[in-house]
């Protein structure tokens, strides 16, 4: 496995999407053409490897997922997972994307201090967030679900609601990190 091909697969890791070769190319500063190659080639690995992961092509995008072989004990593990309770870091990041979404990720990850992308994926497959995407960024906001779940008529019902979304030390925070 070369550089690009190791670097696509951690991309591919920790995307919460499938990611096109032209996405691919701007995060791994080289050309759509030598993404596709590494995606490619990283398909072919993981075939003949036999792994539980694979690589998929769905018309112009690339994503990682279990391999079919192993479908029955992932849907089993996502069950358990589904009905499980939720961490610590899953809960906080879960409360902030409630009072400030939508919330683009590099926000969040800055409140947080870390990279939240897979907790951001459990929450997604928990199907607690959602997420959309406005000019080249993605945003999280919880789903009416969770809404629901929680009893609540809106977002806006949550406990202290307009003072949490509007707190100045998350302002403060967010406007330090940018001028760094």
């Amino acid at each position: 496995m070369n550089n690009l091909q190791a670097k696509t697969e951690a991309i591919l890791f920790i995307a919460t999407k499938p990611m096109s070769p032209k996405d691919l190319a701007e995060i791994m500063e080289c050309t759509p053409e030598e993404a596709v190659q590494a995606c490619e080639g990283l398909m072919q690995v993981y075939l003949e490897r036999k792994s539980g992961l694979a690589i998929i092509k769905d018309q112009t995008t690339y994503q990682m997922v279990s391999a079919p072989d192993v479908s029955e004990v992932v849907k089993e593990f996502a069950k358990q997972e589904m009905n499980s309770e939720l961490s610590r870091p899953s809960l906080e990041t879960l409360t902030i994307i409630a009072y400030r979404g939508p919330i683009a990720k590099l926000e969040l990850d800055r409140i947080r201090g870390i990279n939240c992308s897979l907790i951001l994926r459990n929450l997604l497959i928990k199907g607690l967030i959602e997420s959309k995407n406005e000019k080249g960024e993605t945003y999280y906001s919880v789903t009416t679900d969770f809404v629901k779940f929680l009893g609540l008529s809106s977002v806006s019902s949550l406990p202290e609601y307009q003072d949490l979304r509007q707190d100045k030390t998350i302002e403060k925070i967010l406007n330090e990190e940018q001028a760094i």
